[in-house]
């Protein structure tokens, strides 16, 4: 009884208030969901290299500092410490960047999409609009350029902790084999700097039985799968930026079409009213 009730009174309210229902298919009809799609895969991919990559860097710390007994340096130098500081910063600075970047790609694609015109009426395009959306289309290749040097950058730690959960796992299979890490194979420390950590050390198997080795590996494996989600994001956008800018050429060219054709239909109605004006005086 209460659902039959529940049915009644939504069909009288959409019987009552048509309008409103009206206006929610338009406004849902006016969302640009390819641009949708591709924010949220944008800020999902952001936010998980962001994420992800700032506490694998943390855990890189931790490692390096309990296991490899690397200390930071006393001085401004450019240690393995300074450049870890640098790239957290350069990671707030992309969340940041690109979740603004985010929302202007949006805004673009609702004043783009042929939606708008059925909500607001017939809208004039201005060579403004059509330079804003051509320099959309550079900002996001060169963006998608950009974070595909990021996800190949990405790729380096992962390739050196694969390297090193591959020793601690051969390790333990081979009894008495000699294998060592060494961080200077990788640049970390400087040559003249013996951080070596052999297995059969206290140290080495600590290491390969703690969790921040296991939690740091697959933290940077998640960052490449960000920065991969985000490249994804940005092909999409330059699909859907390409496809706008094809719907603005097209407006273009219709609205000058729309424009001759309604000078001409004036310019004939101008030349009939002037006919029948004359034919009028001629026949007074």
């Amino acid at each position: 009884h209460t659902h039959t009730t529940g049915t009644h009174k939504s069909k009288k309210f959409i019987q009552t208030h048509p309008r409103c229902l009206e206006c929610c298919i338009k406004c849902l009809g006016g969302i640009p969901y390819p641009s949708l799609i591709a924010t949220i895969l944008l800020y999902a991919g952001v936010a998980l290299f962001c994420g992800c990559g700032h506490e694998a860097l943390s855990g890189t710390v931790t490692i390096l500092q309990n296991y490899f007994e690397v200390v930071r340096s006393p001085v401004d130098a450019l240690d393995v410490f300074t450049m870890i500081d640098i790239v957290k910063y350069v990671i707030y600075g992309i969340a940041s960047a690109f979740f603004v970047y985010g929302i202007l790609l949006m805004v673009e694609g609702f004043f783009t999409s042929g939606a708008i015109k059925d909500l607001y009426g017939d809208f004039k395009i201005t060579t403004c609009g059509r330079c804003v959306s051509a320099w959309f289309i550079m900002l996001t290749y060169i963006f998608m350029l950009a974070w595909l040097g990021v996800t190949a950058f990405t790729s380096l730690p992962v390739f050196i902790y694969f390297n090193i959960w591959n020793i601690c796992q051969n390790a333990t299979v081979l009894e008495g084999a000699t294998l060592c890490l060494d961080p200077r194979q990788y640049g970390i420390v400087p040559i003249a700097e013996a951080k070596t950590v052999c297995a059969g050390s206290e140290k080495f198997y600590k290491m390969c039985e703690s969790n921040e080795l296991d939690m740091t590996f697959h933290l940077f494996i998640c960052a490449l799968a960000g920065a991969g989600a985000a490249v994804i994001a940005m092909i999409h956008y330059l699909m859907v930026l390409s496809a706008n800018w094809a719907y603005v050429k097209d407006a273009c060219r219709m609205q000058k079409y729309e424009d001759i054709k309604s000078k001409e239909e004036q310019e004939l109605h101008d030349i009939h009213s002037t006919r029948s004006k004359e034919r009028l005086n001629a026949y007074t």
